[in-house]
């Protein structure tokens, strides 16, 4: 289904004018009781039937379109900002115009309930409730879906949520390649999270291939989030270009070990850095004694043999390695 844009319908204040004077003709007409029959019938005819050239007005704000079906056949879209006139017996459709996501910019405010929604339906009209309802959002939203637990590819459960940021491109496709573009998107997002996620490991694993080329890399969940984003923003678009949607942008909004293995992982990335930590210290410490043998050595300070140069070895690192401060020792005899 390709999409028709109707240009030149921009005329509604013009009708309207028309069918005000013609109601304010046909009332004078009426009151002031013309000779000729026919006068009369014409003008109760339209003071009886002139308000179904209402029902064609239509008022589009900016980023909004609508949709028209004359008698279930597709006519037009109506985009931009405007005051339009068409034919009144088009309908507008939009499948998703009640469908509640979490997501920004075109649901109606939950929080709009009881008497406030009541007032607000009566002020507007039945008329006017029912066009603003079908109309389609140009705008680009956010749909932040909920989080959902994956296995990585080690088999470690993980808890992941992302936000896509997404808007109508093509509004006859939109309502007509799909049944409810809404919830179409949402559940693409769902499929492409699940299929990209299960790719990564949530941290550097050794043998992994995430990118499918039979090369092991050092991709993850947590160090590669952009490249993942991408691929899952990448799949998600392939999914719904039919649906005449297009994605703009998708980010990993939270990233966590599920509960149940929550506490082992965070133990397991202690113990890595700690294990880590002492690495970077027995360099350090090894560095130290060579510089201070190779000091000794160069200055002719004090002669050691090979058995007072084992012992000071052995005290700086335990001085330099230990977890608490070292306690002085004041030997006042000699080491024999």
């Amino acid at each position: 289904m390709n999409e028709k844009v109707l240009t030149h319908r921009k005329n509604g204040m013009l009708m309207l004018m028309l069918i005000i004077i013609l109601y304010i003709a046909s009332f004078f007409g009426l009151f002031a009781g013309f000779e000729r029959s026919i006068f009369l019938v014409l003008c109760i005819a339209w003071l009886a039937l002139g308000w179904i050239l209402l029902l064609g007005l239509k008022i589009l704000k900016p980023q909004e379109a609508l949709v028209l079906t004359l008698f279930g056949k597709y006519t037009g879209t109506l985009k931009g900002e405007g005051f339009y006139f068409v034919n009144p017996f088009c309908s507008a459709v939009n499948p998703a115009a009640k469908t509640k996501l979490s997501q920004s910019g075109d649901v109606r405010n939950s929080e709009e309930t009881g008497a406030a929604a009541l007032l607000g339906s009566l002020s507007k009209g039945s008329v006017q409730g029912e066009m603003t309802s079908k109309k389609i959002s140009l705008k680009i939203m956010t749909l932040s879906n909920s989080r959902q637990k994956i296995n990585d590819c080690l088999g470690n459960p993980v808890e992941i949520g992302i936000a896509v940021t997404w808007r109508v491109v093509d509004t006859a496709a939109a309502v007509f390649n799909v049944d409810n573009y809404k919830e179409y998107l949402s559940l693409q997002c769902d499929s492409a999270l699940r299929n990209i996620v299960r790719n990564y490991p949530y941290d550097v694993a050794p043998n992994v291939d995430t990118t499918g080329d039979g090369i092991a890399d050092e991709g993850s969940l947590r160090g590669s989030s952009e490249l993942v984003a991408s691929r899952i923003r990448d799949e998600i678009q392939e999914k719904v270009a039919d649906a005449g949607l297009e994605i703009l942008e998708a980010r990993i909004t939270y990233l966590a070990y599920a509960q149940e293995i929550a506490a082992v992982m965070l133990q397991r990335q202690q113990a890595s850095a700690i294990i880590d930590a002492r690495k970077m210290i027995v360099d350090g410490a090894v560095g130290m004694v060579e510089m201070a043998l190779s000091r000794l050595n160069e200055t002719q300070l004090v002669e050691l043999d090979e058995e007072r140069k084992a012992a000071m070895v052995s005290n700086l690192l335990v001085v330099l390695c230990g977890n608490h401060d070292a306690q002085p020792i004041v030997n006042s005899g000699s080491l024999y």
